[in-house]
């Protein structure tokens, strides 16, 4: 189901954050301007026709977004329920249903008329940080946060992009270059200037598997779980391409041995 749904929503929604990240968080123009410099080259255990995600990694991408990333960025087309999905994070039903009903919803009318909150549910989708995108706005100095459920397909070399814009606030802006007040020099993102803080500070979320959270191993395993919410049927498709690639070979070699069985006789 959810599947059919970001299909269905792809064109529109990579559209509208490709813009997002181009223009919303794009600052002012103020005479500082310079073209982004190439991300970065990772390693990444999904790529390749055989990769698969690791699971560990999802579960602490996932930490990462909801305790750093959520508090301004969205994930609209994502559902708690989806983190039980085969090929996902792995969690159980219990743990999904418990981490839904961590977060209130205003939900309604009940038989009186009136909305009321409740705890989350397995079906809701993850809650959006802000009521719309004006009140998103006027929290961040005008500028809108992207909604992260597709962003490494916004953006080309999404995945390289993303991890290298998340690790890339600790370079020196050139010599002679002003930082405008309210925003951040960030190498990575065009223009060079971004309205969003540096999101990772080292020891940000302390990992239940004991991992060092550092900023690097955070946007590596952040970066991890939005390729999941973005293409969650990865592992699925190179299951049937590994199937298909079996099945080819075997039906050449009977092919083969049909041809070597029906000309044996002719010289």
């Amino acid at each position: 189901m959810r599947a059919h749904l970001i299909i269905a929503a792809a064109a529109l929604s990579i559209g509208f954050a490709a813009n997002a990240l181009a223009a919303d968080e794009a600052p002012p123009a103020t005479g500082n301007v310079f073209q982004a410099a190439e991300p970065k080259s990772f390693s990444w255990s999904f790529n390749g026709p055989f990769g698969t995600f690791d699971r560990a990694a999802l579960q602490r991408g996932f930490q990462v977004y909801k305790e750093i990333c959520s508090n301004c960025h969205a994930m609209k087309y994502v559902a708690w329920r989806d983190l039980n999905d085969p090929g996902g994070p792995g969690f159980t039903a219990p743990e999904v249903k418990a981490l839904a009903a961590q977060v209130q919803y205003n939900d309604g009318p009940n038989d009186k008329g009136e909305m009321y909150d409740r705890p989350g549910l397995p079906s809701d989708h993850f809650k959006s940080p802000f009521p719309n995108d004006q009140a998103a706005r006027a929290t961040n100095g005008g500028a809108l946060p992207p909604d992260l459920s597709l962003i490494v397909l916004a953006r080309e070399d999404g995945l390289n992009y993303v991890r290298s814009l998340l690790t890339g606030f600790d370079e020196k802006p050139p010599a002679g270059v002003k930082v405008p007040d309210g925003q951040y020099y960030n190498p990575y993102f065009p223009g060079g200037m971004i309205s969003m803080p540096p999101p990772l500070q080292d020891g940000g979320v302390t990992y239940a598997d004991g991992t060092k959270a550092t900023k690097d191993q955070m946007a590596a395993d952040v970066v991890t779980f939005l390729q999941w919410t973005a293409d969650p049927t990865l592992e699925a498709r190179h299951n049937m391409g590994l199937k298909v690639v079996v099945f080819l070979l075997v039906l050449i070699g009977l092919f083969y041995a049909v041809k070597r069985k029906v000309w044996a006789g002719v010289h």
